[in-house]
């Protein structure tokens, strides 16, 4: 492949979600060389490999295998090993997506080498600097070239950081991807069968933040409020979760099954068949919203605060037990008809963007 292309930087299971549609678009469309780096944030088969194979994402083209163990370790060690992968390569741009490490140490890396970098669901901003999220959004956003936002809302965020001269609406990849994605979830997944499920007859729960899962006693707390609900829990436990589980020595009660992590398919079928979804993801509050599942997030603070005004999102600022169970039998009706996240051809407009950018006219070979 001709190495005068651009690199997308991916790394942990929501990047994967986001590039698939971008993918797509590239394919579609042609005209622009790309290759992938995987920096290995993520790398295990259900948190990584069976995202490419259910999104039909090119197999990345490198792999970093970057396994820091602390914020600041792994960041480290993604800018050094992605910095050599630069200086091997000649790339165009560098695009990174979202909100994680691997979005940070690609535009840190790209910027001291004089790489244009691209970020993909820019002018995010909870507002609250204890979450490394916040902190890398902030960061790469102010440091990157070209910056793709997902909503007015993040526009408006980028406009009051002085950086509107670089900035385009897009719209949502990962609206674009539940489009696609849910029609053949309804035709490949057997995943309510194999769990036993009837459409609307359970919760779905997923929780992964550290000020959630890494507090016992708070972990106590939640994990008692989903106890408390009246219909089955299937709680997708991340590796995070099921070791604090242990470590704290905390039992589920009897209406909560612990799933393993799953693949993107066999979640959204999940998530749109639910009665509710408790969460304290971004991502997936977004996915509710796009999917009209009501959503109940484990958070004081939420990115995606056009969910909340549409009552299709409620925040569970004190988690509490007796706050999870009034909030999950809340009820509320949402108000679904607005688009605050475009008319699902945001990697359309990504790939248009980049072409008139970065004039990169060699055809994708992978």
């Amino acid at each position: 492949m001709d190495t005068n292309s651009i690199l997308f930087v991916v790394g942990a299971r929501p990047n994967f979600v986001k590039i698939a549609p971008v993918c797509q678009a590239l394919r579609e469309q042609g005209g622009l060389s790309y290759q992938i780096a995987h920096t290995g944030q993520h790398y295990d088969r259900m948190m990584s490999g069976i995202f490419f194979e259910e999104l039909a994402i090119p197999a990345p083209d490198f792999h970093l295998r970057a396994e820091g163990k602390t914020h600041a370790r792994q960041t480290g060690e993604i800018m050094m090993k992605l910095e050599a992968l630069c200086q091997a390569h000649t790339f165009t741009a560098l695009v990174v997506i979202g909100d994680v490490n691997s979005t940070l140490a690609g535009a840190l890396a790209g910027s001291k080498l004089q790489i244009p970098v691209a970020h993909i669901e820019a002018g995010l901003r909870s507002f609250n600097r204890c979450m490394p999220e916040e902190i890398n959004r902030i960061a790469t956003d102010h440091i990157s070239s070209l910056l793709f936002a997902p909503s007015h809302t993040a526009m408006a965020n980028l406009k009051r950081e002085g950086l509107e001269s670089r900035s385009c609406f897009s719209g949502d990849v990962m609206y674009d991807m539940i489009l696609k994605g849910l029609k053949i979830a309804e035709r490949q997944s057997s995943i309510l069968a194999e769990l036993r499920l009837e459409p609307r007859g359970y919760y779905l729960a997923t929780l992964h933040r550290p000020y959630n899962v890494d507090d016992g006693r708070q972990l106590r707390e939640i994990i008692a409020g989903l106890s408390r609900l009246e219909e089955k829990v299937i709680l997708a436990a991340h590796p995070r979760l099921r070791k604090n589980l242990k470590r704290f020595g905390i039992v589920p009660g009897s209406n909560i099954q612990l799933s393993e992590p799953l693949g993107y398919l066999d979640f959204i079928l999940l998530e749109k068949n639910a009665i509710k979804i408790v969460t304290d993801s971004g991502g997936i509050q977004k996915e509710a919203f796009f999917i009209g599942t009501p959503c109940v997030t484990l958070r004081p603070e939420t990115e995606w605060m056009e969910t909340v005004a549409a009552g299709a999102n409620i925040l569970v600022k004190c988690r509490t037990a007796d706050a999870i169970v009034r909030a999950a039998s809340c009820e509320k009706v949402p108000q679904y008809g607005n688009k605050p996240y475009g008319n699902g051809r945001a990697g359309e407009i990504i790939v248009e963007a980049l072409q008139a950018r970065f004039c990169c006219r060699n055809t994708q070979t992978t």
